[in-house]
């Protein structure tokens, strides 16, 4: 047991870390939440994507008030550490607490957004505290394009203001966000036997991050710099040819590895231009990721590809080339915000199967022609090598209301108790505050939370002290709305 305060929020933080809870296995989360709601008493409403709606009365003088909507997601982004051999299907996770940073064995912690749902629950068990009825909204799979919520039936909500628990700088209010949408690339690919060498190539070591908050950290991403590397060597190595590439797991995460299986003729030319390589991706992406190596070895007789023959010369050619000069990073930056990034795309996901290889990025914008155009160039991208474009999960920007009384008492009420203003921001990434804006009429949202560091990375911490901050600050909100 954790035994520290706020202790009934801890409590539950403790029981959501225990429970397997990533994008897209979220049934055992979702009815453990039904089943507080029942031992409370409360009415619930859950449908069939697990998304959960708890409603509780408004108590203590809050009775006849306006309804608020409290709102954070049962998801999480499951990363882990190399040697970690947890299985995040079915095991939780294991909690280190270290000098007041919460933080998980190996593994992402799911602070983002388990202190959401801690939130909520312990406010839906207070008996004491003063609040109007509330609408507590535990939404699904919002790490893999909000769908969720998009999923969710808004007419079940009777409440225009929201409280979006899904930020991670204390002190820091968001009210507005960009809208984005997944876009997989399909390519196909032909294999012929060949004759030559096995080699994996691989890049490993990079911080990575959130490819939304953090894309304009200067951050190298591991598919990027691994197309970019194979480029290189083929240019110089006439036979190879690529088997399979792989790297990185959620397309809205920056990767932090990846790998690629070859075969060559020219062995003494794959391994003599290593030591300068190596050196390279140093001086390039060092300052930002330090621990970044890129390797070349001898392919495991027993890996994943060793019963594929490699690709088509030309299929190979092709797509090498398209991996190393695949778009990443900032497209262009607010001339309105200054500091904020205004429209971005993250190749975050690699993955290889005998006849095709998927290529599966985030795009955002705060501006839908941009986010448009985004989506034509990889639709290009893609049909200059044959292949196809999906688009999913695609969601609106969450644009900022000028007049907001909702944000009035958010930030008078955190100057009142802590002695400074707010911070009243943009985000560069995806909100569910806009798909609930597009369904419900006259809507005001704000989104805040505790600090939360290095989230959707194994180095993922939780601040015990902002978490009881951020605990007292949402009962006098509470009250006073």
């Amino acid at each position: 047991m954790l035994n520290i305060e706020p202790k009934r929020v801890f409590d539950y933080f403790e029981s959501i870390a225990s429970i397997p809870h990533g994008s897209r296995n979220t049934k055992q989360i979702s009815d453990y939440v039904v089943d507080v709601a029942e031992n409370l008493g409360l009415i619930y409403y859950q449908d069939d994507s697990n998304n959960v709606i708890v409603y509780k009365a408004g108590q203590n003088g809050g009775e006849d008030r306006e309804s608020v909507i409290i709102q954070g997601h049962l998801d999480m982004v499951c990363e882990k550490e190399e040697d970690c051999d947890i299985d995040f299907e079915k095991d939780g996770l294991s909690l280190v607490l270290n000098d007041g940073l919460l933080s998980a064995e190996g593994t992402t912690l799911g602070g983002d957004d388990g202190i959401a749902v801690a939130y909520m629950l312990a406010i839906l068990e207070d008996s004491e505290m003063t609040h109007p009825p509330l609408e507590c909204v535990f939404t699904v799979d919002e790490e893999i394009g909000m769908l969720g919520a998009a999923a969710l039936d808004k007419s079940r909500l009777m409440g225009k203001r929201l409280l979006n628990v899904d930020s991670e700088e204390e002190g820091h209010l968001l009210v507005s966000c960009a809208g984005g949408a997944t876009v997989t690339l399909t390519i196909p690919v032909k294999r012929r036997g060949a004759q030559g060498s096995r080699y994996k190539i691989s890049v490993t070591g990079l911080l990575g991050g959130h490819s939304g908050v953090e894309i304009d950290k200067g951050r190298a991403n591991a598919d990027i710099v691994l197309g970019s590397l194979l480029k290189e060597l083929m240019y110089a190595d006439d036979s190879l040819k690529l088997i399979g590439i792989n790297g990185g797991l959620k397309d809205n995460a920056i990767p932090v590895k990846a790998e690629a299986v070859i075969i060559s003729q020219k062995q003494d030319t794959i391994a003599g231009m290593l030591p300068e390589l190596n050196a390279k991706v140093k001086d390039l992406y060092g300052e930002n990721d330090p621990d970044i190596t890129f390797s070349i070895s001898e392919a495991d007789e027993n890996d994943e590809y060793s019963e594929l023959y490699p690709m088509d010369e030309s299929e190979s050619m092709n797509l090498i080339m398209l991996l190393g000069s695949a778009p990443f990073g900032v497209r262009k930056m607010s001339e309105d915000i200054e500091g904020l990034v205004q429209t971005s795309l993250n190749l975050g996901i690699l993955i290889t199967t005998e006849d095709r290889v998927v290529i599966s990025y985030s795009v955002r914008s705060s501006v839908e022609k941009e986010l448009e155009e985004l989506i034509d160039e990889l639709d290009t991208l893609a049909r200059s090598v044959g292949g196809t474009v999906l688009v999913e999960g695609k969601y609106p920007a969450w644009e900022y209301r000028e007049n907001s009384s909702l944000r009035d008492v958010m930030t008078n009420t955190y100057s009142e108790m802590f002695g400074k203003d707010m911070v009243v921001e943009a985000i560069h990434a995806g909100l569910e505050c806009g798909i609930f804006a597009g369904a419900i009429k006259d809507f005001d949202a704000v989104s805040f939370g505790p600090d939360i560091y290095d989230i959707h990375t194994p180095k993922e911490r939780l601040s015990v002290e902002s978490v009881s901050r951020m605990w007292d600050y949402m009962k006098t909100v509470l009250e006073r709305l």
